[in-house]
């Protein structure tokens, strides 16, 4: 009962923040998206268009008032839930956002799984041989897979596991597809056309758990490290516990809280945190739509993408704060 007095005024508190916050995001990108060079509209008309045919364009879009009455009108129609037009697009953001987060979410989500499904175990593995050849060859080898690019690990299993493949003389059914979501120029159905996105999604689900399970990786071997130090692991070992029991009952338990947090983190991560994955491997998910907006000047897209990003971070952080008490008894008081 005591729990549940204190929680409600401390996540209206929260609620509020997380507001505050998402609205000092938006508002600050409003301002550097405007402020950076570049013209959404020269960019719109053809190269040979007269001066006169931008600026006509410009006055259409609104890009001629001033900054604060172009954020005014956005965030008018955002407060309605409109999130604008797109310039390149002529659709609705709302319709472009919700092509691609489907996308997005079908690619996050599965490595996400992934990557705590290895990280985890790895981490495990590595704190109960802490200082042996195996936690050292593991830590050499998540250090330099999370310190390494996305895109730099994409293009070179592109290089690998397709053109490599191919210089090899590989039948086609053993090269992994490089680009797209699905083979152009098929008619696929069912489960044919199901296994033939399942083989477009091995090269980038791969690189986006590999990545993320080298990071939770080193984030549950500290986390294990800390709690097999701790006196009750020992005195569970003096009492001739198993093994499985002092990892299962002990450990598990204990490094939970911060494992339901880091998933929470990284959920946010699932929507826009592929943006270079999705680029290299052409997958039309929200990332790739956001890069594409910032390179022809889409305002209305980049803060569309903007707004759905924060949103989410903003929450999933909420989300965690206030679970972790929930899952860990010591946070409650």
């Amino acid at each position: 009962m005591h729990l549940q007095r204190v929680s409600l005024p401390a996540l209206l508190r929260r609620l509020a923040g997380a507001i505050l916050l998402l609205w000092l995001v938006v508002t600050i990108t409003f301002v550097l998206v405007r402020l950076a060079p570049g013209d959404a509209a020269a960019l719109l008309v053809p190269p040979d268009a007269p001066a006169a045919e931008a600026a006509r364009l410009r006055a259409e879009l609104g890009l001629d008032r001033p900054v604060v009455v172009q954020y005014a009108r956005w965030g008018a129609l955002m407060l309605r839930g409109d999130l604008g037009e797109s310039f390149a697009l002529h659709q609705p953001v709302s319709r472009v956002l919700g092509d691609a987060l489907p996308v997005s979410l079908g690619l996050g989500l599965a490595s996400l799984a992934l990557t705590f499904l290895f990280g985890v175990p790895i981490g495990i593995a590595q704190a109960a041989r802490r200082g042996r050849l195996v936690d050292r060859a593991l830590t050499v080898i998540t250090t330099t897979v999370y310190a390494a690019p996305s895109f730099w690990l994409a293009l070179a299993m592109v290089a690998v596991f397709t053109y490599g493949a191919a210089a090899l003389g590989l039948n086609a059914s053993w090269r992994l597809p490089a680009f797209g979501i699905h083979t152009p120029g098929t008619d696929l159905h069912g489960g044919a056309r199901l296994l033939d996105v399942v083989r477009h999604a091995v090269l980038p689900v791969f690189i986006l758990t590999a990545v993320g399970a080298a990071g939770v990786a080193r984030y549950a071997r500290s986390s294990v490290a800390d709690v097999l130090s701790q006196d009750f692991v020992r005195t569970a070992r003096a009492k001739g516990a198993p093994a499985r029991v002092v990892y299962f009952r002990h450990v598990l338990r204990n490094i939970l809280p911060a494992l339901a947090v880091l998933f929470a983190l990284a959920l946010p991560g699932v929507v826009a945190g592929s943006i270079f994955v999705e680029v290299v491997f052409a997958w039309p998910g929200v990332g790739r739509a956001m890069y594409s907006a910032i390179t022809a000047r889409d305002y209305p897209v980049v803060m569309g993408a903007t707004v759905l990003y924060a949103t989410l971070v903003l929450f999933a952080n909420l989300a965690a704060d206030l679970a972790l008490p929930l899952l860990d008894p010591r946070r409650r008081t």
